[in-house]
């Protein structure tokens, strides 16, 4: 593939493809009406759209480490929003987001706060002055910035637990559409999705992985934003239902009023499947106070700012002025989706408890919802349990159970609309967590490659030695993941927002402290990541067996207890150390100048 030909014909390709897509949708839709399976249909769209991604992948191959890792830094900057908003919509956007704020209630919007507001620290304090710096990855900044194999080690260890954790989370997801979608065990189908992850990111890498997750934006948002639409308008709620957001809200409240919810038993409980929550709107620690909401929007806004995978996206820009603008773009195509998730979640719902609606379900017999297909198809995937606790014969609230990951990916069925367009969110919801764990697994074995074994173990390695190591080693940890996510230890959800609490544990404070503070050493950093994500571990462990938070904090948010014992780490060492050399401080104002060289040359 010719970089510079393809760059500037990108407006027309990727129309060319939007339609095409847009094409074979129209075609499954005419298929199904003249007798196609729902297993075929559901398989068509996950392999079409695995190919295309394949494809691009192949296309995109390269044997230049500039291509490889930050794809020549020719990345256009609203082809990089895209590309940046399909590496952050995760299998926890796409899939699980709508599921949290089902089952939890607003307490869980401070995922999206945190996670869109991160995006003004990236802009504000990261995301340029990194670009400018001209670094290959994280902790090439910090070995550079800080000087010293141990600093450069620090930051990978970092960035490979948190993005370890993320990446586990992105399998887990892909493992969950495969094995409904191809009707194979999960257990099997997580290796299926990481053999489709690695197909997009072997050969080409970074500009591979890049011109991937367009395509897979293009995808997820469609089929995101089309139930949405679609059910919204069948129910009533307006074509446009964001703007009617309170009113069906309401709705629900006097709905589970009505119904007069009863608890469950303890009884009951155990014989609901792992995994899966009631109808109703739980209460958890997420919002039950004010601080709850405040401390996990800012865990996220920190932890943001700390994920390597999304830093990296900035390295692939032309300038830094364009670095600036492409976090505009990422916050304007991630807004599209975020904006609908509550919607989805109020929609999903709504078709489930109105009785008003052909959809629901609350009042009729447990034999007829039973025996309805979209139940059956969930209830095989343990996505979906139903019991007469009440010993009526007919659906409770409390009595009807799914799993957060169902939320999404039924939603469609629940509601009536055409099995081409469950097809379709399957497909979208493997673009958004293969592009995701696309961008973490390179994060991983990139910086192992280039800042571990390049910069610390050979630094006489040539270019092709160089990326046949990080070809193996996406291999090797795209693997691990795939084992660890089919242990299922944690949910979608809580895995991604351990990630972000590791990442800032380690890495938030090394890496503003370095853009914006002169006296930031080498041992300070050493002391802050490593402390930071030591103090971090130690928390969640300690939550996790019994332990009792300290002033709030919860193994949801226990980013804050290791990012403030980093800080302290990194200023009190700091300052009991020798400051930088005058070279290293000359450095650091040159960073902060929007225009000039990049810092680093040829790497």
């Amino acid at each position: 593939m010719k970089q510079g030909n393809f760059i500037d014909n990108l407006p027309k390709i990727y129309g060319i493809y939007t339609g095409g897509f847009i094409g074979f949708i129209i075609i499954m839709a005419i298929a199904e009406q003249m007798g196609m399976t729902a297993k075929a249909i559901g398989i068509a769209f996950v392999a079409f759209t695995v190919f295309i991604y394949a494809l691009i992948g192949y296309l995109s191959r390269t044997a230049q480490a500039d291509a490889y890792y930050v794809a020549g830094r020719q990345v256009p900057t609203v082809f990089n929003g895209m590309a940046t908003a399909a590496d952050w919509m995760s299998g926890a956007s796409f899939v699980a987001m709508a599921g949290g704020i089902y089952f939890k209630g607003y307490g869980y919007m401070a995922l999206l706060v945190g996670w869109t507001g991160g995006y003004v620290l990236v802009a504000s304090l990261l995301a340029p002055y990194l670009r400018k710096f001209g670094c290959y990855t994280v902790p090439d900044f910090i070995g550079t910035r800080y000087g010293g194999n141990l600093a450069r080690f620090s930051a990978v260890v970092v960035l490979t637990v948190a993005s370890f954790t993320y990446v586990t989370a992105q399998i887990n997801a892909t493992g969950t559409i495969a094995s409904v979608a191809l009707d194979i065990p999960f257990q099997y189908a997580v290796y299926i999705g990481l053999i489709s992850i690695l197909l997009c990111s072997m050969l080409g890498g970074m500009r591979g992985v890049t011109w991937t997750q367009v395509a897979q934006y293009i995808v997820l948002i469609i089929a995101y934003l089309l139930p949405v639409f679609w059910i919204s308008n069948k129910m009533g709620a307006g074509f446009f239902p964001h703007f009617m957001l309170a009113d069906e809200v309401a709705r629900i409240g006097e709905l589970e009023s009505q119904f007069g919810f009863v608890k469950n038993s303890a009884a009951d409980l155990a014989t609901v499947p792992k995994g899966l929550a009631g109808i109703t709107k739980a209460h958890s620690a997420v919002n039950a106070t004010p601080w709850a909401f405040i401390s996990l929007a800012l865990a996220m806004m920190m932890g943001t700012a700390s994920l390597p995978h999304v830093m990296m996206r900035y390295f692939t820009t032309p300038s830094v002025k364009a670095a600036r603008k492409s976090v505009g773009w990422s916050l304007f195509f991630i807004f599209l989706l975020y904006s609908s998730a509550p919607m989805l979640a109020t929609l999903s719902k709504l078709s489930l408890i109105d009785p008003n609606l052909s959809t629901g379900i609350i009042g009729k017999s447990i034999a007829e919802v039973q025996a309805i297909d979209w139940y059956q198809n969930w209830n095989q995937a343990n996505l979906m349990f139903i019991s007469d606790f009440n010993g009526n014969g007919t659906v409770e609230l409390n009595e009807f159970f799914m799993g957060g990951k169902a939320v999404v990916l039924a939603t469609p069925e629940i509601a009536g609309l055409p099995y081409v367009i469950s097809g379709l969110v399957a497909a979208g919801g493997m673009a958004a967590a293969m592009s995701t764990a696309d961008g973490l697994i390179l994060a991983i074995a990139n910086a192992i490659s280039h800042d571990v074994y390049y910069k610390i173990i050979d630094p006489k390695a040539e270019t092709a030695k160089r990326l046949v190591v990080a070809r193996v080693l996406l291999v090797v940890i795209g693997f691990a993941g795939a084992t660890i996510a089919a242990m299922e230890i944690q949910g979608i959800l809580g895995s991604v927002i351990w990630a972000f609490d590791f990442a800032m544990s380690g890495l938030f404070f090394p890496l503003v402290l370095g853009v914006w503070w002169k006296r930031a050493n080498r041992q300070g950093a050493i002391a802050g990541m490593l402390g930071g994500l030591a103090a971090g571990t130690w928390y969640l462990v300690w939550v996790r067996t019994g332990g009792s938070g300290f002033l709030g904090i919860t193994q949801l948010t226990f980013g804050i207890f290791g990012s403030a014992v980093s800080l302290v780490a990194m200023v009190v060492v700091s300052l009991m150390t020798q400051e930088p050399d005058k070279a290293t401080q000359k450095m650091v104002d040159e960073v902060r100048v929007p225009s000039g060289k990049t810092i680093l040359g040829k790497q």
